[in-house]
C-alpha cells in the first residue's frame, strides 16, 4: 500500500509540474491563450473563406492575445471593409489591425 501512495505522490507533483509549464510568461502567451487565438485566426479564416468576394489565399490572418492581424493584397476598398467587418463580427475578437493593401 505504501507503494501506491508514493506513486500516487510522484503523480501528483508530475501533474503539478506539468502545468506549470503551460503557464505564460510576460514575452509568450500561455497555451489557453494560445488556443483561444488559434480558435480565433481559424473563425475569421472561415468568415472570409465563406465570403464569395473575398480570397482567403490573398489575406493573411493572425491573432494575438485576441487581436486580428489582417494582411495581404485585395481588389478593392470595399473587399478590404468587407474583410475588416468580417473580422471584427467574430466572438473574442478585441480589436482588428488592418495592414492590407490594394492590388
Amino acid at each position: 500500500m505504501t507503494s501506491l501512495k508514493r506513486f500516487s505522490a510522484f503523480l501528483v507533483v508530475a501533474l503539478m509540474a506539468s502545468a506549470a509549464g503551460c503557464a505564460g510568461t510576460s514575452t509568450k502567451q500561455s497555451t489557453g491563450a494560445y488556443l483561444d487565438d488559434s480558435v480565433i485566426t481559424t473563425k475569421v479564416k472561415t468568415a472570409i473563406l465563406n465570403e464569395p468576394s473575398l480570397s482567403v489565399t490573398d489575406i493573411k490572418v493572425e491573432t494575438n492575445k485576441n487581436v486580428v492581424h489582417l494582411s495581404g493584397m485585395v481588389d478593392s476598398s470595399t473587399d478590404m471593409n468587407k474583410a475588416v467587418a468580417l473580422a471584427r463580427s467574430v466572438p473574442g475578437v478585441t480589436s482588428v489591425k488592418n495592414d492590407m493593401r490594394l492590388k
